[in-house]
C-alpha cells in the first residue's frame, strides 16, 4: 500500500486526527442512536438511515483538497481520483455496509447503550480473523494480548446487561435484539479488512482523496439501501409525525437527528482514515479501546449503573490498548534499527 507523499510523522500525524474523529463518532453515535429511541423514536430504518445520510459533508474535505491540488499541479488536477474498479468495490462495500447499520439499528432499538459493548467485543475478534484471512495481517504477541484483553473487558460489560433490559422490551425481543447485535458485529469485523484490501489492491497511490472518496461511495451507497427500506416501511411519511410526538419537542427531534448524521459521518471517516494510516485491526482496538468512554457517557446522560463489572472492564481495556501500542512502538523501533544495516549491505552489493 503505497502512501503518497507521506513521511512516518505525518503519517502519525493524520493517525492521531483520524483517532480523534473515530472517537467522536464511536462515542457520540450509540449515544445519539439511544436517546433518539429513548424519547420516542421507533423507526429502525430511519436511524440506520441516519448513520451514513452524511455523506455529502465529505464534499467538503474534498473540494478543498481538489483546490489544493489545482493549485499545485495547475490544469493536470484530476477531479476525481477513484478508478471504476475501486468505485465498484467501494459500492458493494457500501451496500454491505447498509445491512450492517440495519442490525446494528434494529439491536440498537431493544438494548441499553452498555451492552453495546459486546457489539465492539465481538467486532475487534471478528476484525482480527477477518485481517489475518483477507489482508494476511501478521500477529504479534503484543497485538494478540491486546485483542484478547479488549474482547475480555468488553464483553463482561455486556455479561451483566440482561439486568439493563428496557421497560417495554419483552424477553424475547431483547434476545433477537442481542443477536442482531452479534450478527451486526460479524458483519462489520469483515468489512474493516475488506477496505484494507482495496487499498491493497488499488494499483495506484492511496491519497487522502482517494481515502475520501472511498468512504464516500461506501455510506452513498449505504445510504441507498436503507432509503430503499425506508420507503418500503413508509418512514418518510412517518417522520414529522414522529417529531410532533418526540419526548423533547419537535425542534429538538431535527437537532437530534442533524447532529446524529454528522456524529455518524465522524465514525465512518475515522474509521476508514485509521485504516489508511495503520491497518484494519488497529481501527478495531481503536473503537474496543474507546468503549468505556461511551460507558461513561452512557452513565452520565442515561443513569445506567457503573458495576464493578465496568471497572474491571475498564482497566482491561486501557491495558490492551497500551499493550497493542507499545508492540507497535517496539516494531517501529525493530524496523529502524534493520534499515541501516540494509541499507549498508546493499551498498557492499553494489560495490562487489
Amino acid at each position: 500500500m503505497e502512501h503518497h507523499g507521506l513521511s512516518t510523522t505525518m503519517r502519525r500525524i493524520l493517525l492521531l486526527i483520524n483517532c480523534l474523529i473515530l472517537a467522536v463518532g464511536i462515542c457520540g453515535g450509540p449515544l445519539m442512536m439511544r436517546l433518539y429511541y429513548v424519547e420516542g423514536g421507533s423507526r429502525v430504518w430511519f436511524s440506520s438511515w441516519l448513520q451514513t445520510a452524511g455523506w455529502p459533508f465529505t464534499l467538503i474535505p474534498l473540494a478543498i483538497l481538489y483546490f489544493y491540488r489545482r493549485k499545485t499541479e495547475g490544469s493536470n488536477a484530476k477531479l476525481y481520483l477513484i478508478t471504476p474498479r475501486i468505485f465498484i468495490a467501494s459500492f458493494v462495500i457500501g451496500v454491505v455496509t447498509g445491512v450492517d447499520d440495519f442490525l446494528y439499528s434494529w439491536g440498537g432499538s431493544k438494548l441499553p447503550v452498555s451492552t453495546s459493548s459486546l457489539l465492539l467485543a465481538a467486532q475487534l475478534a471478528f476484525t482480527a480473523i477477518g485481517a489475518f484471512f483477507i489482508v494476511k495481517l501478521k500477529f504479534t504477541p503484543y497485538s494478540i494480548n491486546a485483542v484478547v484483553l479488549l474482547t475480555v473487558g468488553a464483553v463482561l460489560l455486556g455479561v451483566r446487561s440482561n439486568g439493563d433490559r428496557p421497560e417495554g422490551v419483552t424477553s424475547k425481543a431483547y434476545i433477537l435484539g442481542f443477536m442482531m447485535t452479534l450478527l451486526a458485529a460479524a458483519l462489520y469485523g469483515v468489512i474493516l479488512p475488506c477496505i484494507e484490501l482495496i487499498y491493497l489492491k488499488a494499483k495506484q497511490a492511496i491519497t487522502a482523496t482517494l481515502v475520501l472518496e472511498i468512504q464516500m461511495v461506501m455510506c452513498f451507497a449505504a445510504t441507498i439501501f436503507c432509503t430503499v427500506g425506508m420507503i418500503a416501511n413508509n418512514d418518510f411519511k412517518a417522520i414529522s409525525r414522529e417529531a410532533k410526538q418526540f419526548n423533547l419537542g419537535e425542534a429538538r427531534y431535527y437537532i437530534v437527528i442533524v447532529w446524529t448524521t454528522i456524529i455518524w459521518q465522524c465514525f465512518f471517516v475515522g474509521v476508514i482514515g485509521v485504516i489508511y494510516c495503520s491497518s484494519s485491526l488497529m481501527s478495531g482496538v481503536m473503537i474496543a479501546v474507546l468503549l468505556p468512554v461511551t460507558e461513561v457517557l452512557a452513565v452520565v446522560f442515561f443513569r445506567e449503573n457503573f458495576s464493578g463489572e465496568k471497572g474491571l472492564a475498564l482497566f482491561l481495556s486501557l491495558w490492551g490498548f497500551i499493550s497493542y501500542f507499545y508492540g507497535e512502538f517496539r516494531q517501529t523501533k525493530k524496523q529502524k534499527n534493520k534499515s541501516p544495516k540494509t541499507e549498508m549491505t546493499m551498498m557492499y552489493t553494489e560495490s562487489v
